[in-house]
């Protein structure tokens, strides 16, 4: 694995993760940002921790071995996802409701 920082594995275990536990959580009534939020708690704290350590590594006065700016893009493509993720299950909730 060239070039392949642990941060960048991290963020793409949290990602994986992250689809187990929405495909295997119960749909809640109300479909919504907020309802998909409160279902599925474990992502939204993913996005704030993957959030922190980004502000973080972006702080940092070093650059992790030359793995600072992948880190830091992969990180941003995990949130993009997670969230991406919960506006899916907002919109299959939303048809299920119709």
């Amino acid at each position: 694995m060239k070039k392949r920082s642990v941060s960048t594995m991290v963020c793409a275990v949290i990602v994986a993760l992250s689809f187990l536990l929405i495909t295997s959580a119960p749909i809640m009534a109300q479909p919504t940002m907020a309802g998909e939020k409160a279902a599925h708690p474990r992502i939204v704290k993913a996005i704030n921790a993957i959030e922190d350590a980004v502000a973080y590594m972006k702080a940092a006065p070093h650059d992790f071995g030359g793995h600072k700016a992948e880190a830091i893009a992969d990180c941003e493509k995990a949130i993009r996802q997670l969230r991406e993720a919960l506006k899916f299950r907002e919109m299959q909730d939303r048809k299920k409701m119709k």
